[in-house]
């Protein structure tokens, strides 16, 4: 049975119960009870076998459970516990929730119906498989029926930022660590405490920080950017990645025994060509949520198409409809416009392709779509991205191909 503390009288994630858990107000506690009146490391909760114990460390003030000072006790659903001016209920997460992913493709659906089982458990998850393939939906649907679904899903994309920004995001930093530190920052290890870490396109995560995320993970502890000090972790690791890792391993790219250590569970997720049976309902669903209506005939074009984006593409594809036909009901003749480019690719060989004069119309209008947004979200590349149903760090791309500088449309 999984156990987490539940805060009763102050703004705190619920915590969830690990193997070892040390509570007080000194930084390398796993939780850290920022209040002077707690001692600096108050008490401690282990797991024995079946049940979880709580051992006062000495503390000025004392550790109570149902309002009894002890100095170790059992602790079990229903109880609760006070540190001070801290209060929490022990509470269960013995209902877990079943995965509600599925496909009419029937390889696939077999390995979806194994997504609860994976879910209840602790080990890394690594989801491999080309870019679009909805590797990030998996990532949170493990999180989700998982027994960390009261935990914090936090998600970093290793591809979308510096070496520097990579390690600061995932390990946190101290004021003045490097030029911008102007004050201690959290890292994803610690804001996803009790939850899922999700490092997205782990496969361009830079040589050198491979190994201190190895040590992170093998020793369940990390060191902010600029300090000399360690911090206890607690989360779930789920990698993902489209490049092809045995490779980078054998080009001195990856580390082998990293990739040993995500490898424990590993999820492939089809390209959307290898399972069109599951198109329409995939369309269906974005067009419900943008809601934007299709033709069949339009639907039955779609189809034809090869999809080298996957599920993204076809989720970017009815945002543009929305964008550019927002009162139109989508025929036949809107398609060849909202496929763009990669429609020419794939069409040509059916005697459909667009003329070359068609394609830097298409290209000036996604650029005048994205500037669009940006002036509506005066600069913000999270909420543009959003917007236009895309990833932030395809959003990035983007910029940097039409030459556009968000920072020029903030207010």
């Amino acid at each position: 049975m999984e156990l987490f503390l539940k805060p009763m009288n102050h703004e705190m994630q619920n915590i969830m119960l690990g193997e070892y858990v040390t509570l007080g107000s000194a930084d390398d506690c796993s939780i850290q009870l920022k209040n002077e009146t707690l001692s600096p490391r108050h008490a401690r909760i282990e797991k024995k076998d079946t049940h979880f114990v709580i051992r006062d460390l000495r503390s000025s003030l004392g550790t109570f459970l149902n309002d009894a000072k002890i100095i170790e006790a059992q602790i079990q659903q229903g109880d609760l516990l006070q540190l001070g001016p801290y209060e929490f209920k022990v509470c269960s997460n013995e209902v877990f929730k079943n995965s509600k992913l599925s496909s009419k493709n029937e390889n696939w659906n077999r390995h979806l119906e194994s997504l609860t089982r994976i879910s209840r458990t602790h080990f890394p998850v690594l989801l491999l498989g080309p870019s679009g393939t909805g590797k990030d939906i998996l990532a949170q649907e493990i999180h989700r029926c998982s027994p960390r679904s009261l935990g914090e899903f936090v998600s970093v994309n290793c591809s979308a930022l510096t070496e520097t920004l990579v390690e600061s995001e995932l390990f946190g930093h101290i004021k003045g660590s490097f030029t911008g530190a102007i004050s201690d920052r959290k890292g994803a290890f610690e804001t996803a405490r009790g939850g899922t870490l999700f490092l997205d396109e782990i496969g361009d995560l830079p040589y050198a920080l491979q190994a201190k995320l190895l040590r992170a993970l093998e020793n369940n502890e990390i060191r902010p950017v600029g300090s000399d000090r360690t911090i206890k972790t607690d989360v779930r690791i789920i990698a993902a990645t489209h490049q092809n890792l045995n490779e980078k391993i054998q080009l001195g790219q990856f580390r082998s025994d990293l990739y040993f250590r995500l490898n424990v569970i590993q999820l492939m997720p089809p390209p959307m060509n290898q399972r069109m049976e599951d198109f329409e309902e995939i369309l269906m669903s974005f067009a419900k949520t943008f809601r934007v209506r299709f033709s069949m005939p339009a639907i039955k074009r779609l189809k034809k198409y090869d999809w080298p984006g996957n599920i993204r593409e076809i989720k970017n594809l009815v945002a543009r409809a929305k964008a550019i036909y927002p009162d139109d009901y989508i025929e036949v003749d809107h398609i060849e416009h909202l496929l763009g480019q990669s429609s020419y690719q794939a069409s040509s060989s059916s005697g459909q392709s667009m003329t070359a004069s068609q394609l830097p119309v298409i290209k000036e209008l996604e650029k005048q779509m994205i500037i669009k947004r940006l002036v509506a979200n005066k600069g913000n590349q999270r909420q543009t991205a959003n917007d236009l149903g895309m990833p932030k760090s395809t959003l990035h791309d983007r910029l940097k191909y039409f030459e556009i500088d968000p920072n020029a449309y903030k207010i």
